[in-house]
Formats: C-alpha cells, structure tokens, sequence
C-alpha cells in the first residue's frame, strides 16, 4: 500500500502542472486582459483610440501590443505593463509562479487588495457551509431511497422513483435555482425565502437564536437546488451496491436459516453495501463544493468560492484565478487519494497494489 501511494503522489505532480499549463496557455489567447481593461479605464472605453495631429489633417494610433492603449503614453503604458508582472514574456511569467506557487505563495489579487490566501479564506465558510448542508441532505435523502429500490426493484415504486431521479439529474442545479427564485422567492408566486445571502440586513446586532434561524432561512433554497441536482448519481449507487449484495451467497443462506428479511438487510447487507458509498464521501463532498455550487452561489449572490472565482474569471484577475485553480485542483488530486484509503480501510479485501 506504501508503493501505492507513493506512485499516486507523485502522480500529483504531473497532473498538476499540465492542468495549470494547460489553462495558463489558454488564458494568454483570452482578450480583455487587466491591462487591456486598465487601459480601457483610463481612456473611458475600450477598443482603437484615435489621435488627430494638429496641422496634419490625418489620424494616427500610437503603437502598443494592446488596443486600448493606442493614444496613451507608452511609458504610462509600460509601467501598467509591469504592475500587473505583464513586462515579462509568458514562458518566464509562467515558471515564476510554478516556482511561487511550490511556496503557497498565490500573490495579491489584482483590483480587490488583498492576498489570494486571504480571499479565499474569506469566502471558504459559505463554501463549506453549503457543501456540508447539501452533502448531509444528499446522503441523507438517497441512502434509505436507494435502499427502497433495491428491495423493490422492478415494482410501480421502483419505476416511478427512477423517474423523479432522472428528471432531477436531467436538470441542472443553476436552472432549478432559477425556477426555486420565481417560486419561492418573490418571482412571480410567493416570498418565503430571500433571494440572495446568507443573513438579513442588519442581522449582526440580533441575538444568536436569530441569527441561527435567519441563516437557515437563508440557505434552504440554495441547499435544495444543489441537492435536487446531486442526489441521483447516488440513489442510483445505493440501490446497485444493495442489489449486488442481496443476490449474493451469504444472503441465500441468512434466508434458509430462517432470518427476517430486515435482519438480513440491516444485520448483513448494509454493513457491505455500505462500504462503496462511505469510502466515497470525500471525492463527493469536493465535488459539491468546488464544482456543484458555482452556479448556484451566483443566482443566489452568495459571498462564496463560486462567485469569487465568477468574478475573477470576468475581471481576469489571474492570481485569483490560478491560485484557486491550484489549491482546488491539489485539493481535489489529494482528496482522490484518501478516497483510495478509504476503501482499503472500510473493505481490507480491496488491494490497490495488486493492478500494476
């Protein structure tokens, strides 16, 4: 198991400079960059600008490798240039932030101020307050649904639930967001829920019971909309782990030794069919958190990871965006392998080592 985990970190190492590689390259064919938008600020608008020579007659543009920064001083220009670290070539640019990055040191936002190591930390808390919600409702919701199919499988109940999941997976969590606003949230029917946040205006001078009940008044459409979304894949799991065990040997011989169909399911079936979905939960709840929520935080507008990343992607802010891109993608690679340990710890028949 030792050998395994070693070649599985150091097959972090690779995969994550080709991922930052990768969207490094792509990022430098992307128009709009901050020195673009600087200049677009100063001149007022974007695009070509113009400057008449007196006594000419003529229109000329001064020279510069952006086009919002035709008419302006090439020296105000060079200076945004390397402001912005934008006075290096990409590849040099590139290797010095591999070589920043090994340190954690992600730099400071470009028009926000701060650090990206602080940003982050800011805007983790509402991340992981509804990962963690809509993670506990999705396990909470599609275990004992899936445990139902299984122990019905092919019954009216079991065709009709399968419908609902594929309806629910079939719509993504950012549309049915939409459709909980128009619904819930003042739209066009009723106002039970707000429509944006995590807390009412004002909210930090109340008492902390309040407190408490303005938050979870908050983020019930929010958590509902991730978890409509994210159940399916997992009721589906659930019923073919059961499904597997109860057609299994030990189960044929519980039966003719006179056990109760619920002591069979809860004394022997769900201690195995169990084993996948626990060991699972890690990879699950990254999932949530770093790729199921984005959307979602942003037709809420909430203060999270998801809109900060939003934001920095429209504003290219590159130290946000690669340095969340790091942290998320390392984040994601390491939690994959405690996925692996997981499954060896829950099951010790599982052995990693065997498949070279």
């Amino acid at each position: 198991m030792a050998a395994y985990l070693l070649r599985r970190l150091l097959l972090v190492i690779p995969t994550l400079f080709g991922i930052i590689a990768i969207n490094f390259v792509v990022v430098q064919f992307a128009p709009g960059g901050p020195v673009e938008q600087m200049m677009a600020e100063l001149r007022g608008k974007g695009g070509t600008t113009m400057e008449r020579v007196s006594g000419g007659g003529s229109e000329v543009s001064t020279p510069g490798d952006y086009r919002g920064a035709r008419g302006l001083d090439p020296v105000l220009v060079e200076n945004i240039k390397k402001m912005f670290g934008f006075d290096k070539p990409a590849p040099e640019r590139f290797f010095l932030m591999l070589r920043d990055y090994l340190t954690f040191n992600f730099g400071n936002s470009f028009f926000r101020g701060q650090t990206v190591i602080r940003l982050v930390l800011d805007k983790m808390p509402v991340s992981i307050s509804l990962g963690l919600w809509s993670t506990l409702l999705i396990y909470l919701v599609s275990i004992p649904l899936g445990i139902s199919k299984a122990v019905r499988d092919g019954t009216r109940f079991d065709v009709v639930t399968s419908a609902a999941v594929l309806v629910g997976y079939a719509i993504p969590g950012f549309l049915f967001a939409i459709l909980l606003i128009v619904l819930f949230a003042g739209g066009s029917f009723v106002t039970w829920f707000p429509l944006r946040g995590l807390s009412s205006q004002g909210s930090e001078h109340w008492t902390w019971p309040a407190r408490i009940a303005d938050y979870l008044w908050h983020i019930v459409l929010p958590t509902v909309a991730l978890v409509v979304g994210g159940f399916a894949s997992l009721t589906i799991l659930t019923k073919n782990c059961f499904l597997e065990e109860i057609r299994k040997q030990y189960v044929v011989t519980a039966r003719a030794k006179g056990a109760t169909e619920m002591r069979i399911l809860y004394r022997h079936v769900f201690r195995n069919a169990m084993l996948l979905i626990i060991a699972g939960f890690p990879a699950a709840f990254i999932g949530i958190l770093f790729s199921s929520s984005l959307l979602v935080e942003i037709v809420f507008s909430l203060d999270g990871l998801g809109l900060l990343g939003f934001e920095s992607a429209i504003r290219r802010d590159y130290p946000v965006v690669f340095g969340t891109l790091y942290m998320f993608t390392l984040l994601g690679l390491l939690m994959q392998i405690v996925g692996d340990i997981m499954y060896t710890l829950v099951d010790p028949r599982i052995d990693f080592t065997s498949s070279k």
